[in-house]
């Protein structure tokens, strides 16, 4: 059976997303941009987080398909402080996308020439083929 696991980065745009802003984020005393004249890149690229990631086997065998939406934290040395589920898949998905970006570095994003926090929604794709 081939797996194929597709990763895609989505920049957050407030009515496209309005169901982000009732997630409880547990930063209010941080302020993470949700734009950056520059935003974050994984190191690597968006291979590099993808190859992180493992089908879990719950979702193989079940044969969960479907894409994950994760809100990434991003701090100015580019290191994930917090990964959220926006819309999941469950069977084991969810979790392996969390893994999977929380173990990943970033190139920081900037604006104004300093390297900021910022906010970025990231959407992986899980396919069975």
């Amino acid at each position: 059976m081939k797996i194929k696991i597709f990763f895609t980065t989505l920049f957050i745009i407030t009515s496209t997303f309005a169901e982000v802003e009732k997630i409880n984020y547990n930063q209010q005393n941080d302020e993470y941009l949700a734009f950056a004249e520059q935003m974050p890149e994984p190191v690597g690229g968006l291979e590099g987080i993808y190859k992180l990631i493992k089908y879990p086997e719950l979702a193989a065998k079940a044969g969960v398909q479907g894409k994950v939406y994760v809100l990434a934290f991003i701090n100015e040395d580019g290191s994930v402080e917090d990964v959220k589920v926006v819309k999941g898949l469950g069977a084991g998905c969810d979790e392996a996308t969390i893994e999977a970006v929380k173990k990943s570095k970033f190139v920081a994003g900037k604006s104004g020439g300093k390297n900021v926090k910022v906010k970025m929604s990231l959407q992986v794709q899980f396919k069975l083929s």
